[in-house]
């Protein structure tokens, strides 16, 4: 960790809140109104909670910018409420509460690989990569007659993902899905 100003906090930095839990800033709105003092605007996700607030600094005030490290690791199985990573180059396992994974496994299938995000050598999340291809185990037939413009049907995914795709798309088939969005880009190339 390192300490530093406020106005010195950038989009995308983690900070430690006054709370003791680690914060993302998700954006920043510096305010110099004439001869007054400055005021800097965040917004803050709370990367335990997910939750989202706003709060005001001032430039000068000091705060603890949080370095995390990024290890590159592999999806293993899951263990009770746990997920079970390796990491691809000390070959440890880590145990990854749901609790902190969240929705995000829907993304993963075994031996996937993603990034497990530390803190103070504690895993706290994971990154997925831009992109994963799925198989969609269940949707609805297709219609005869219908064009791809604007007409979507749900699909069920093998990791139990649920998203839109478009009438073409049968079962059995592998799409690639925007993990940032959950939608659907393409069939996979085969």
């Amino acid at each position: 960790m390192a300490q530093a100003e406020y106005s010195e906090v950038r989009k995308g930095n983690v900070i430690v809140g006054e709370d003791g839990q680690l914060y993302a800033v998700v954006d920043r709105d510096l305010n110099t109104p004439g001869n007054w003092r400055a005021i800097l605007n965040l917004k803050l996700k709370n990367l335990k909670t997910g939750a989202v607030v706003q709060n005001r600094f001032r430039p000068d005030d000091k705060v603890e910018i949080a370095f995390l490290d990024k290890r590159p690791m592999q999806y293993v199985y899951q263990e009770g409420d746990d997920y079970v990573f390796t990491d691809l180059e000390t070959f440890e396992q880590v145990n990854l509460n749901k609790d902190w994974v969240g929705d995000l496994i829907l993304y993963l299938k075994e031996n996937d690989n993603c990034h497990v995000v530390q803190f103070e050598d504690k895993p706290i999340s994971i990154e997925l990569p831009p992109m994963v291809e799925l198989k969609v185990v269940e949707t609805d037939p297709n219609m005869k007659g219908a064009t791809a413009q604007a007409q979507y049907k749900p699909a069920l995914l093998e990791t139990g993902l649920k998203i839109q795709v478009p009438p073409f798309i049968a079962v059995n088939e592998v799409v690639q899905v925007d993990t940032r969005t959950g939608e659907y880009l393409s069939r996979a190339s085969k």
